[in-house]
């Protein structure tokens, strides 16, 4: 049995994804600028995108129980905080190109606290 996705979650699906190929591409401009400290954070930030993207994917894919619904918030959640920081760290360098990157994951962050708020409603 599948459940309707709203815009906004394959918005975010959408936008999740696109920031985890831009955190891969901008790995090694993170590292050349920022250091290690900037690099693992753009890592991490990614693989938390395409973390976000897929438990979205699988909620709305099926009818999920209570306790899939509120990891997949918290999972939402967790690399909305994640974007925000990296972001903040790369418009910090002054790089034109880290300041591209910075803005796009700002956006992802805050769709992904739109959902995250979306699903708690849905499972209050």
């Amino acid at each position: 049995m599948t459940r309707q996705m709203s815009t906004a979650m394959r918005d975010c699906i959408d936008l999740c994804n696109e920031c985890h190929v831009r955190c891969e591409e901008m790995m090694t401009r993170c590292m050349e600028v920022g250091g290690a400290k900037l690099g693992m954070m753009m890592v991490t930030c990614g693989d938390m995108s395409r973390m976000s993207a897929d438990m979205m994917m699988r909620c709305s894919a099926m009818i999920a129980d209570l306790e899939m619904m509120r990891m997949c918030a918290k999972t939402c959640g967790l690399a909305s905080q994640m974007m925000r920081m990296c972001a903040q760290e790369c418009a910090r360098t002054g790089d034109p190109e880290l300041a591209e990157a910075a803005d796009m994951m700002m956006r992802c962050a805050e769709l992904c606290g739109t959902i995250t708020a979306e699903m708690m409603m849905e499972n209050a």
